[in-house]
């Protein structure tokens, strides 16, 4: 019977010996060291260090080289052999409290206070100068611009003025933007809270109205009606911006612009001091002009489309509607309120 070759055996060579490329390294010579290999081990253990520094990995979870063994170090209990509930609750084991930043008004107005923001056109640009509240960075404008302005010596500026081209301008604040040749590069105004209110027979509260053109444009009918300030919300609500202060053509350094954070309480203290609060619903019982009965008027106006929210609606003194000849009985919620700041207005004149 013939013996059946082992297929495991190494080749042999004409001499019987093993041949070259299976033999094993020669005496005396250590083994070739992979160049790779190196690169991924220093990888490694530079990975090991910097997550041991970092408080992942405890020492428990280092070999003895310094390399990871690539289990996060977890809470006592959720080791290996404890039940599948605690294994789901592994957590990295750093989980001291960390300080938590106390909430005051400064910082919630630290974000605005660094940025800053462009405002555009004669007008707006006009009113900021004019406006000590308004710490103005820089003034770009072109010659013919400038001379429009009329505020006096570039020189004597408390700011610094740059003359430049409108191609320029266009690139700062965009190409539809109507610059008119003069661009402020400004800080935002803080806004006030509620107690800060001055004495005043009318003001516009928004509730939740976001288009920056709507709000510039009735800060614009409130500083020409005679309102004292305008209550809008700090969240869902349209930020100052140059769109803004472009619609609002100059009215946004002219009147207060007070930001609550629960507008419900806002009206519940507008309440206590004596306004009477009307919000203005196309469908409101009553007609706007049959509403009034108080020296301090508060106009509550709601965002486009959804209008007043339930809770605001519940809340307010009136619920009331403009009357429309036409067909068309709503209106924009700028034009809306210049027609309700004007019937207030009329209405606090007549009253002794």
């Amino acid at each position: 019977m013939r013996e059946r070759k082992d297929k495991r055996s190494p080749r042999k060579g004409t001499s019987g010996a093993p041949s070259r490329r299976n033999a094993g390294p020669k005496a005396g010579k250590p083994p070739a060291k992979n160049k790779n290999s190196a690169k991924q081990g220093q990888k490694s253990g530079g990975l090991a260090a910097a997550k041991k520094a970092s408080g992942l990995f405890s020492p428990q979870s280092l070999n003895p080289d310094g390399k990871t063994t690539g289990r996060p170090n977890v809470r006592e209990g959720a080791r290996e052999g404890t039940s599948r509930q605690e294994r789901r609750e592994r957590v990295y084991i750093d989980d001291s409290p960390r300080p938590r930043e106390k909430s005051t008004r400064a910082s919630r107005y630290r974000n605005r206070g660094n940025s800053a923001l462009y405002l555009y056109g004669l007008h707006t640009v006009r009113a900021a100068i004019e406006n000590p509240r308004r710490k103005i960075i820089k003034l770009l404008a072109t010659e013919n611009a400038w001379e429009r302005l009329d505020v006096g010596n570039a020189g004597q500026m408390p700011c610094p003025v740059e003359f430049t081209d409108g191609r320029n301008l266009d690139r700062l604040v965009g190409k539809d933007a109507i610059h008119q040749g003069i661009v402020a590069e400004a800080h935002p105004l803080r806004p006030k809270s509620l107690d800060q209110l001055k004495d005043t027979q009318l003001i516009v509260v928004l509730d939740e109205v976001t288009d920056p053109h709507n709000v510039g444009a009735i800060m614009r009918s409130a500083v020409a009606l005679g309102a004292g300030a305008i209550i809008s919300t700090m969240r869902n609500s349209a930020q100052e911006s140059g769109v803004l202060a472009k619609s609002a053509s100059g009215a946004l350094e002219m009147i207060d612009h007070i930001e609550v954070k629960n507008l419900g309480e806002a009206i519940d203290e507008l309440h206590f001091v004596g306004f009477q609060t009307i919000g203005l619903d196309s469908e409101g019982p009553e007609d706007l002009v049959e509403t009034f009965s108080s020296q301090q008027i508060a106009l509550v106006l709601g965002a486009e489309g959804k209008g007043l929210r339930h809770k605001t609606r519940e809340i307010v003194s009136d619920l009331a509607r403009l009357d429309m000849p036409g067909p068309i009985k709503s209106l924009n919620v700028s034009n809306a309120a210049a027609l309700s700041l004007y019937a207030a207005h009329r209405f606090l004149l007549r009253q002794p």
